[in-house]
């Protein structure tokens, strides 16, 4: 189950407790606030594993990048060897190799550095998702701490 989906059910948990008159607590229904807890228990290391797969991905595409980067410097050297001539043909033709391996280490590095922004993106999505969760659920126990105190007072 999504994460984000979790949030919203806990705040309509939230939303639909009853309050408790002359203060800022709330009654909720304990077994739908636990259940909610133990999904998100469970959901939260789906979306870790799926940063991790985002991390894969861009290892992946990285060495994608490299090995094609290998490959046309390899195919433009082996050209460049079988020409004979030494003029101006030759020359153009390494510098177009020169130009499609820079040009291909070029978007290597591009696409890593999107790849990189793409995981660092999501893991601060999810760590400011997770800290959203961890106040509100903090919030809830010291508010149930504070429905605790005024009775124990009497």
């Amino acid at each position: 189950m999504d994460i984000l989906h979790l949030i919203d059910r806990l705040e309509e948990l939230f939303n639909e407790s009853r309050a408790i008159p002359f203060t800022h607590n709330v009654i909720v229904d304990e077994d739908r606030m636990l259940d909610l807890i133990d999904q998100m228990r469970v959901a939260i290391p789906d979306e870790v594993k799926k940063a991790q797969q985002v991390t894969s991905q861009r290892d992946r595409i990285l060495a994608q990048a490299q090995e094609e980067a290998n490959r046309t410097l390899a195919l433009a050297r082996e050209k460049s060897d079988q020409m004979v001539e030494r003029d101006a043909i030759v020359q153009s033709a390494q510098a177009r190799a020169e130009q499609s391996v820079a040009q291909i280490r070029s978007e290597a590095e591009q696409s890593r550095r999107d790849a990189d922004q793409y995981v660092v993106d999501t893991l601060t999505g999810l760590e400011l998702e997770l800290e959203r969760i961890v106040n509100q659920v903090r919030n809830g126990i010291h508010a149930l701490q504070d429905t605790d105190k005024p009775e124990e007072a009497e």
